[in-house]
């Protein structure tokens, strides 16, 4: 990626930093994505896509920047990228899910951060993520009190942050809550644009975001068959690749993938054995280049069958309904489709159960494991209560707490490797 070098310089980057970093990465992607057997030739798009995620889409980005167009960073799956796409804008996920810059993030929050917070600090101190530094605006969302407090942090290190609020309880209140704050996001991107946002220009902006959805669901349709067409792996490099790739680029490629892995269905080929444990992955959102778990899990005689995360089904399960007539009956319907996601922030939160029952029921799982992140409050209390239910339905569970260090990863194989010979 030598041809970008003016690119990144220009954009503040600490080249020495952001080439170790790229290097590592590309060592890691090649030890566990390209050394997989039997991939479907469709993933040859997002292996490109890997290549070029710090080089060619982020060019396309500054492009869109030049021809006036604003870029909008964001870490959450509750930044409604129907409204930014209504406004012609882009929503792109930032950089987190490896640990960068630890000792200079340590300086600014306390140690026992959740790691997702500490590598998104990490990323931006350490100047190697693009993404933030081509991004207009970074809306942070007050999920966490982690994320909450942190932002107070992030505001005076980054060009334009945005604060929205999240509602903590599913009620008429949190609803109303969660509305007023879309509405008030929608009055500052157009603000922010100049662009006045009408019911054709939200109804388009919902299509593009449903017709990436739409083609997730069909990838998650088909790796219910057995065998299993595709890999977690790759499956969850195409959940990944969702908050990056231009929209339309994406859905069309993922269709394409999805028609080939309908004939190797049809023709009875997977990626593993027909009785090769099924695994259930629960729990939180796995970033580029989390990918630790996925493939001990996957080198260790198991697939995964899919993924009950923000980085996974959480994050798109439902559609928004595009057919009002009016900007307040199609922003209602974007309150009412991200409302339903089952985030841990809630309190209670019975739907996300419903859903892992329901996921593991649907894929045909033999297993549940489920990945916390180390000090992410929300997800690790709810993972005892989780493992309870599971284990009172007869359903085998493993509940995994873990970093993005490898430090552990002898440690984790070994706990995987026993809870796959009981399922065995």
């Amino acid at each position: 990626m030598t041809g970008y070098r003016d690119m990144w310089q220009a954009l503040g980057l600490d080249l020495g930093a952001h080439s170790a970093l790229l290097e590592a990465l590309g060592k890691g992607y090649q030890d566990i994505y390209l050394s997989q057997r039997n991939r479907p030739q469709g993933m040859s798009y997002f292996d490109f896509v890997m290549k070029e995620v710090h080089g060619l889409r982020i060019r396309e980005l500054l492009d869109e920047k030049k021809a006036g167009h604003k870029i909008i960073g964001s870490f959450c799956v509750f930044v409604p990228e129907e409204i930014v796409r209504a406004v012609d804008s882009t929503l792109v996920g930032l950089c987190t899910g490896a640990e960068f810059a630890t000792e200079e993030v340590e300086e600014l929050l306390p140690r026992n951060t959740c790691p997702l917070i500490k590598s998104a600090f990490g990323f931006k101190l350490g100047k190697a993520c693009p993404y933030i530094e081509a991004s207009d605006m970074i809306v942070g969302e007050n999920t966490c009190d982690g994320k909450k407090k942190s932002y107070e942090v992030l505001r005076d290190l980054v060009r334009k942050m945005y604060i929205m609020d999240i509602p903590q309880v599913k009620s008429d209140g949190g609803r109303a809550l969660l509305k007023a704050e879309y509405l008030r996001f929608k009055e500052t991107m157009e603000q922010f644009t100049g662009i006045s946002i009408d019911a054709d220009r939200l109804r388009k902006g919902i299509e593009i975001v449903n017709n990436k959805r739409k083609a997730l669901h069909r990838l998650s349709g088909l790796r219910r068959a057995n065998p299993v067409p595709i890999s977690g792996l790759d499956a969850l490099l195409i959940n990944q690749v969702y908050f990056y790739d231009d929209p339309k680029r994406f859905t069309d490629s993922v269709n394409g993938i999805c028609d080939e892995l309908e004939t190797r269905i049809e023709r009875g080929e997977g990626v593993f054995p027909r009785s090769t444990p099924r695994v259930l992955l629960t729990g939180c959102p796995m970033a580029i280049p989390n990918w630790k778990i996925p493939h001990i899990i996957e080198t260790a005689g198991a697939v995964i069958v899919g993924e009950e995360s923000c980085v996974g089904e959480r994050g798109v399960r439902n559609l928004t309904d595009g057919s009002g007539e009016t900007v307040e009956e199609l922003m209602e319907a974007i309150v009412e489709r991200y409302f339903k996601v089952d985030c841990a922030i809630f309190t209670p939160n019975p739907d996300r159960l419903e859903h892992i029952l329901e996921m593991y029921e649907a894929y045909r799982a033999d297993g549940v494991i489920h990945y916390c992140l180390q000090f992410c409050q929300p997800y690790l209390m709810e993972s005892m209560p989780v493992e309870r239910a599971l284990e009172d339905r007869g359903i085998p569970t493993l509940r995994i707490e873990t970093d993005y260090s490898l430090e552990d990863i002898g440690q984790l194989k070994t706990r995987i490797e026993a809870f796959l010979e009981l399922i065995l």
